[in-house]
């Protein structure tokens, strides 16, 4: 009997002290006020959470870096998709075992396009569809030993009303809970 009442006390001490505000441990977002601290150099600054800020690419296309070396995504005049490779400091490398393919346009009857070296990119083998909103998968193999990164996105082709960038493209920091002068 004497066990079980420690047990049922320790169950409720550790319990209590897990729900006061007091002893909220290591993650205690949700009982204090960030205000009382928002201009401490502190632990608690947020700094680590900030999102980097976005970049063009060299020529106007979308920066993709779920993989090394990271690439720019950009539709050409022609609706080619050209892939330029870059570097830590955004400069332009030649492309060496990247395997990349894509699969877009009309779920009902998607093209699948392949990719090809021409001089420091890759170019795409066909042209995509007409068409100003693509759901685009864009398949990345770095290496032959690596795994197949994916890449999910709508290539919008609508012009930005904020910066000079194709939506697909853009840099200006809008997101979907910041349609502030937008049409769509």
């Amino acid at each position: 009997m004497k066990n079980k009442t420690y047990l049922l006390t320790a169950f409720i001490t550790c319990t209590l002290l897990a729900w006061h505000p007091s002893y909220a441990g290591p993650n205690h977002h949700e009982t204090h006020d960030h205000v009382a601290h928002k201009d401490a150099k502190s632990k608690d600054d947020h700094s680590e959470h900030r999102e980097k800020k976005a970049e063009a690419g060299p020529n106007g296309g979308r920066i993709i870096t779920s993989v090394e070396p990271h690439l720019e995504f950009y539709l050409t005049k022609e609706r080619k998709i050209q892939i330029t490779f870059l570097n830590d400091h955004g400069e332009v490398i030649a492309p060496e075992e990247q395997v990349v393919s894509l699969i877009g346009g009309d779920r009902q009857n998607p093209i699948r396009l392949r990719f090809a070296s021409k001089g420091s990119v890759l170019l795409s083998d066909k042209a995509l569809p007409e068409g100003n909103n693509l759901p685009i998968i864009l398949s990345i193999k770095t290496d032959a030993k690596s795994k197949t990164v994916r890449e999910r996105f709508n290539l919008d082709l609508s012009s930005c009303p904020t910066c000079k960038y194709k939506e697909y493209a853009c840099i200006c920091g809008h997101g979907e809970e910041d349609h502030e002068g937008h049409d769509h």
